[in-house]
C-alpha cells in the first residue's frame, strides 16, 4: 500500500508559544512523531504540513519532508487536522498518484512509539473502514459522572447508573488525539463513515495545550522511559 504520515505543525500556537519546536527532553517536540514514523518503515515519506518557515526547517532536520507550505487559510485556530489531512493527500497525490492512504499524526505526541503505529496499520490494512484512530478507555465510568444543579448541589447525571458498581458499567472511549489512519475513499469523499479504534495505553496519552500539561507530559515521559514501558 502506498501510504504517507502527514504531521500537522503550525506556527500560531498562543498558549505555549511555538509548541511544535519547542525543546522537550532534549529535542524538539515534533523530532518525536517525526521518529516514530520513520521507525516504524510503513510509510513511503513522512511529510509535515506548517505554515511556519523554521518548523519546516527543523522538521527536515530530523527526516521529514516539506513538500510544500501550508495556505493560511488552513493555520488558523478553527480548522481542524481533518481538511489540513486532505488537503495534504491533494498535494501528496500531484507527486504520487498511487497514494492509497494517509495517517495524520499529530506533532504533540512524544510519548507515540513505532510499534503503536505498526500495530494500528496492521489493523488498517486487514479491516475495510474509513478510519483507524487511537483511543484510550476513560480512566473512570462516565456514566456515573457528576453536574452541578442551578442551586450548586451536585447531583449524578445519568441517576439510574449510581447504583451500579464501576465494574459492571460498559467501557467507554476518547479520542486520543495521537494518530488517524485514513483511506484514500474517505478523503476523496471528505468523510468517515466507518471507524475502528486502536486502543493505547493511557500512560502514553496526554494533550498538551497549556504549560501544566507540558509538565505533566515532561513527568509522564521520564517515567515511562526509566520503567520501559512498552
Amino acid at each position: 500500500m502506498s501510504i504517507y504520515a502527514c504531521i500537522p505543525a503550525r506556527g500560531g500556537s498562543k498558549r505555549i508559544s511555538h509548541k511544535n519546536v519547542k525543546d522537550f527532553l532534549g529535542r524538539p517536540l515534533i523530532s518525536y512523531p517525526i521518529q516514530a514514523a520513520l521507525t516504524s518503515g510503513i510509510f513511503n515519506d513522512v511529510i509535515v504540513s506548517t505554515d511556519d518557515p523554521e518548523i519546516a526547517e527543523i522538521s527536515e532536520k530530523y527526516g521529514a519532508k516539506v513538500p510544500f507550505l501550508r495556505d493560511k487559510s488552513l493555520a488558523d485556530d478553527f480548522t481542524g487536522t481533518f481538511p489540513v489531512t486532505v488537503d495534504a493527500f491533494k498535494k501528496i497525490q500531484t507527486i504520487d498518484p498511487e497514494i492509497e492512504a494517509i495517517c495524520c499524526i499529530y506533532a504533540t505526541a512524544p510519548l507515540l512509539t513505532a510499534e503503536h503505529l505498526a500495530h494500528a496499520y496492521k489493523d488498517f490494512t486487514n479491516n475495510r473502514c474509513d478510519c483507524v484512530m487511537s483511543v484510550c478507555e476513560f480512566s473512570f465510568p462516565i456514566q456515573r459522572a457528576q453536574i452541578i444543579d442551578k442551586n450548586g448541589y451536585l447531583n449524578y447525571r445519568e441517576p439510574e447508573f449510581a447504583p451500579r458498581r464501576s465494574q459492571d458499567l460498559q467501557k467507554c472511549y476518547q479520542d486520543c488525539g495521537l494518530f488517524y489512519f485514513y483511506s484514500k475513499e474517505a478523503i476523496e469523499k471528505n468523510s468517515v463513515k466507518t471507524t475502528r479504534p486502536f486502543i493505547m495505553p493511557r500512560y502514553r496519552v496526554i494533550d498538551i495545550d497549556t504549560p501544566e500539561d507540558w509538565k505533566m507530559a515532561c513527568a509522564m515521559a521520564k517515567a515511562v522511559n526509566d520503567l520501559n514501558y512498552e
